[in-house]
Formats: C-alpha cells, structure tokens, sequence
C-alpha cells in the first residue's frame, strides 16, 4: 500500500492456536513476553474492558524509553488485530496484526505493523528501529507458550 511503512516478523512456535490467542488478545498477557516489559521497572498500567475481548484497552506511560502510548484490540479471529497509538516521545499510530497459521504441530506466527509513512519514516528506517524488538517479542513468545 502507497504511504505506507510495513515491518514484520515470524516465528514458527511450537503450539497451537489457541494457546497463543489469549498470550496476544489479553493485553495483561503482554507483561509475560512483551519486549518492551524491561524498559522501565515503575512502568504505570491501566487495563480496561473484558481481557481478550475486542475493545478492551491498555494504556501504559513511563520513563523516556517506555515513552506512553494505549493499544486497543480490535480483531480476535484466527489472529489478532491492535491499534496502537503512542503519545510519547512521538506521536504515532498503527496498526498491529498477529497472523496465526497452523504449521503442522506448530503456529507459525507472524508479527506485522503498518503506520502511515511519515516525514521521519523517510529518514529513520523502522525496520532496524523495531525489528529486533519483535524479534525478541517472538522469542520470549515462543519461550512462555511452548512452556506451558
């Protein structure tokens, strides 16, 4: 899509579907794999509506790294959709997508962002920006579903 920037990422996760949907659509899940979990330890968090359930809300504000910022699930089908706003440092907005394909034993996962290309975009690659924190994301992922 024109004027658009699109980062993605994928992990084959050794469990099923419905084992990862609620890790992704509850956003209090988020605290056990998040990559973002140790950017600051006196994060403050504020959950709001049914964990899981379209509409339900996080908020989130902290340290310079952390930033501030609120997600809102807005699909939960064979994947997971989240609007994602950040109002600190930058203001932003996006759109996350968890697509889960079944892969014989396994889900492969994949993790996709698209936000709307902004001046910055063209300057600033956010591919290398957060690439490797999906990356990580998907490996702490993988680390508490195939744990259970």
């Amino acid at each position: 899509m024109a004027g658009t920037v699109v980062v993605e990422r994928t992990a084959r996760i050794q469990a099923s579907r419905e084992r990862l949907l609620p890790l992704l659509s509850r956003l209090p899940e988020w605290t056990k794999w998040s990559p973002w979990e140790d950017m600051d330890p006196d994060l403050k968090r504020e959950y709001a509506g049914e964990p899981g359930a379209i509409g339900s809300t996080y908020t989130w504000s902290g340290n310079r790294k952390a930033g501030a910022g609120a997600m809102r699930v807005t699909a939960v089908d064979d994947g997971v959709g989240i609007h994602l706003d950040f109002t600190r440092p930058f203001r932003s907005s996006n759109e996350l997508r968890f697509v889960l394909e079944p892969e014989g034993d396994a889900t492969r996962v994949t993790w996709r962002m698209e936000t709307p290309q902004k001046l910055y975009t063209r300057f600033v690659s956010l591919d290398k920006l957060v690439g490797g924190d999906f990356e990580k994301g998907l490996r702490n992922l993988k680390q508490v579903a195939e744990a259970a």
